[in-house]
């Protein structure tokens, strides 16, 4: 290759370069710095295709969406001086890039962790003047909305970032309180299931012996009944011999004295020891003579 081309080749290699450290593109996602010897010329570059000096100018992008910062779980005294371990997170966005750029140096790590002291002195200072009560109940949305708000102006004056929403994945007691109060819940629970049982048994107790007061009065009142009617039986009965006894004296005692035959021979293997001479044989001994 002749040193002419030689140098075309160069010249064309230098242009290259220059043009690739001339051109830059910010997308919508993001958000861009100009800085000329470590000094900011542009603070907010807007998106799309732009020209920098080469070699000069260096250009810091950052990511513009809507970011998560996930604070480690913090222990927090309420107004009653009651431990909470509050596990928190936060959505934030770049609101100002020069702003940003300048507290934090463009490191979104560094402003992580700005940004979650000043969570955690916001949660501090809101936890400790609220009760129990209200930090754990259904004034648990009033306070992260004041937390955000409170956050989301001093973020943007000092960071120039935007809180878009503060939240709260979860509230615990500390450990050793946790044990503490599981075993008086436990205690509490297991004399309310003592005096649940005691008013069971009671009431077991005043049912069984109504039952038993029902039941003897039913007994009574059966065999009261019963009595009065084998009473009126036996009256209707006696009637019922005494008329046939009138009607007929012969065939009553004739009639009787079959049925008790009956009734005394009924099995076979039976045995009476009686006198031959005995009345209740007489209507057998009549039969005999005839």
């Amino acid at each position: 290759m002749s040193p002419k081309s030689m140098l075309g080749v160069i010249v064309l290699a230098l242009a290259v370069l220059v043009g690739i450290e001339s051109l830059y593109v910010v997308s919508e996602r993001e958000r861009a710095v100009v800085l000329r010897f470590g000094e900011l010329i542009e603070p907010n570059v807007q998106p799309g295709l732009h020209l920098k000096a080469p070699f000069i100018d260096k250009v810091r992008i950052f990511d513009g969406r809507l970011l998560t910062l996930d604070s480690p779980p913090e222990r927090f005294l309420t107004q009653e001086k009651k431990a909470l371990i509050v596990d928190s997170f936060v959505k934030w966005r770049i609101d100002n890039v020069e702003t940003f750029y300048t507290a934090t140096s463009g490191d979104i790590r560094r402003a992580n962790q700005l940004l979650s002291q000043r969570v955690e002195s916001r949660l501090r200072n809101i936890v400790g003047g609220k009760s129990l009560q209200e930090v754990v109940s259904g004034e648990r949305d009033e306070l992260m909305q004041a937390i955000t708000l409170s956050l989301n102006n001093i973020a943007r004056k000092e960071l120039g970032v935007e809180v878009v929403d503060v939240r709260v994945k979860r509230i615990d007691l500390p450990p050793q309180v946790s044990d503490s109060v599981f075993e008086r819940m436990r205690t509490e629970r297991d004399k309310e299931a003592q005096e649940i049982r005691s008013q069971g048994n009671e009431q077991a107790e005043v049912i069984r012996a109504d039952a038993d007061r029902q039941k003897r009065v039913l007994l009574a009142e059966a065999y009261r009944d019963a009595e009065k009617l084998r009473g009126d039986g036996d009256a209707q009965s006696a009637a019922i011999y005494a008329q046939a006894y009138n009607a007929d004296t012969e065939f009553f005692s004739f009639y009787r004295s079959m049925q008790a035959y009956k009734e005394t021979f009924r099995k076979q293997g039976d045995i009476m020891v009686l006198d031959p001479e005995s009345d209740f044989f007489r209507y057998l001994k009549q039969s005999e003579v005839k």
